[in-house]
């Protein structure tokens, strides 16, 4: 497969991941489903996914950890603009120190910290979001190898 099957077939997996997450948030009351950090979380898991970076380890504990230093925050230290930095920062050395980086993951503190989310936000959207986008990644990419010819 050329270079243009490969990159519409990414795009049109990605496109899908976050259409069944927008779909759930739309028809159950659950929650949230979907966060802007998982439009770049597709960048890597369905563009580039032998990247170290995209990995499902990567994915799913890297958001999972930031955002609960983001909750932890919210709830126990409050939020200003030295925090905003701190916890930033924490996420980033609690990622390397895990060795569970994934960059997009490192937007979670903040946009949990500015929207005041609790503790159910690492559920949905986190958690499962994250466990949605490295499932649809996986049947995508293993499709991709297949029409490859290299399976």
């Amino acid at each position: 497969m050329n270079q243009y099957g490969v990159a519409l077939i990414s795009g049109l997996g990605a496109a899908v991941a976050i259409g069944l997450l927008s779909l759930a948030e739309n028809l159950t009351s659950a929650g949230l489903w979907l966060m802007a950090p998982f439009g770049a979380t597709a960048v890597l898991v369905f563009g580039v996914p032998d990247s170290p970076l995209a990995q499902p380890k990567n994915v799913i504990a890297g958001h999972l950890l930031t955002a609960f230093i983001g909750v932890f925050f919210v709830s126990f230290i409050g939020v200003t603009p030295f925090t905003l930095g701190l916890a930033s920062g924490l996420a980033v050395s609690v990622m390397l120190l895990t060795k569970t980086t994934h960059p997009p993951a490192g937007a979670n503190p903040l946009l949990i910290m500015l929207t005041g989310q609790s503790w159910s936000f690492l559920i949905t959207p986190v958690l499962i979001g994250a466990v949605v986008m490295v499932l649809v990644g996986q049947l995508v990419n293993k499709g991709l190898w297949r029409w490859r010819g290299t399976a």
